[in-house]
């Protein structure tokens, strides 16, 4: 007779891993035109898995603060390589205005409003409270998907798609200056040694500018690498798009070695490597890759996610909590995204998507972790409780709109959404 009794944990973490397999591949398609969301159903699945009596595992981010910040580091830079990679626009000033406007207006005001918010609205120390805002202030590159522009080539390129694509792989190298200025405050607060020169020279001038500098020629050396050297040699001979991903590790590795921001050079080595030769039907191998590879870390994550919210980690909020964090979504992106595009030439229903889906999450998580491990907040708990409760916020109230409102604006631009559905499924 079979024994059905007690299958070995690796068995069943097989079984698990092959389900999520399937579903990664099927369930993007299955949501296409619904209005839910890929990262709804992993938290859900999350949920359920976690409040199952025979798993013992509670994936807090505080009891595992390295795996949190290492894991989400690695997913947020995949999903950097796959945005850059998405982008058909040339890149210009004048092209990529909507960004500039993003990023330089959008993010500032929303940092400064959201650590308005935690120091006098919730009674967070300073530097806890500019931590929460510039957790929160950027748009996330893994949950962003659904708004984002589509594969290479692919034609689904609007201006809301592009803002938020560009947006979103930019504004996370950006956004570091805050973090590490929230922590340069905190060690200050304990040993008293000067850190205004520092932070502006290093973390600020250096960072970004070797992020750029190094992302760039990384880009270049893989561009030449894969698409001119000699036709036996080149690498898109191989037809392996995990080029993208060994391109995203050099150039994460190699600038993160030189002391500056990563996941700006890795965006940065993106737009330089599909610029090497844009028209190449290597570049959507590459995309294919670093994107299914993305979705498999993303949802292993948020079911890693969903089972920190059944297990406390909303626990320390209290009310004012709560409002705080439905404020940060209904209001702060909203009002800051307006505010960034006055004057912009666009239909109102284009800048209010603009305005509105600034989604957080993986991003978000990230540089809480990172911040956290580098210098000592005593409300740590009471942090990740906010944050996660406005990343869950965002990822229901934006993945139940995201998919009527895009369809909308792809109807009222004279596009079927439906034909651009079967344009991206294409292979």
């Amino acid at each position: 007779m079979p024994d059905f009794s007690s299958p070995e944990p690796y068995i069943l973490w097989l079984t698990g891993a092959g389900v999520l397999i399937a579903l990664v591949a099927w369930l993007p398609l299955a949501l296409k035109r619904l209005p839910l969301s890929l990262p709804i159903i992993c938290i859900a699945i999350g949920a359920v898995i976690f409040l199952l009596p025979a798993v013992s595992l509670r994936p807090m981010p505080l009891s595992y603060p390295t795996i949190t910040e290492r894991f989400t580091e690695l997913v947020v830079i995949i999903a950097l390589m796959g945005a850059g990679l998405k982008l058909d626009r040339i890149f210009s000033w004048r092209h990529w205005s909507v960004t500039w406007r993003l990023l330089g207006i959008t993010m500032p005001v929303s940092v400064a409003a959201i650590t308005l918010i935690g120091g006098w609205g919730l009674g967070l120390s300073w530097t806890a409270a500019l931590l929460l805002g510039a957790s929160l202030a950027p748009t996330d590159p893994v949950l962003a998907s659904d708004v984002q522009v589509g594969p290479p080539k692919s034609g689904e390129e609007d201006e809301v798609r592009f803002g938020l694509t560009s947006e979103a792989g930019l504004n996370d190298g950006f956004a570091f200056p805050f973090v590490n200025l929230a922590i340069a405050l905190a060690l200050a607060a304990k040993t008293g040694d000067p850190w205004a020169s520092d932070w502006l020279l290093h973390d600020v001038a250096w960072e970004i500018g070797m992020g750029v500098a190094g992302g760039w020629a990384i880009g270049k050396l893989f561009g030449w690498l894969t698409f001119h050297v000699p036709a036996e040699s080149k690498l898109a001979q191989t037809g392996d798009g995990l080029i993208a991903i060994a391109a995203t590790f050099v150039s994460y590795g190699v600038t993160e070695i030189l002391d500056c921001y990563g996941f700006l050079a890795v965006f940065i080595t993106a737009l330089t490597l599909r610029r090497s030769h844009r028209d190449h039907e290597f570049q959507r191998e590459m995309h294919d890759i670093t994107e299914q590879l993305e979705r498999i870390a993303m949802m292993v994550l948020l079911i890693l996610f969903g089972g920190a919210l059944v297990n406390g980690l909303l626990a320390p909020l209290g009310w004012a909590d709560a409002a705080a964090a439905f404020a940060i979504i209904l209001l702060v992106r909203p009002i800051a995204g307006l505010v960034g595009l006055a004057g912009f030439h666009a239909e109102r229903m284009e800048k209010l998507t603009l305005a509105f889906f600034g989604i957080r999450g993986v991003g978000s998580f990230y540089y809480l972790a990172y911040a956290i491990n580098h210098a000592a907040f005593a409300e740590a708990e009471r942090l990740w409780a906010i944050v996660g409760l406005v990343s869950l916020l965002s990822i229901l109230l934006h993945g139940l709109t995201v998919t009527p409102v895009m369809r909308t604006i792809d109807r009222q631009r004279g596009r079927d959404p439906d034909a651009l559905d079967e344009t991206t499924a294409a292979p």
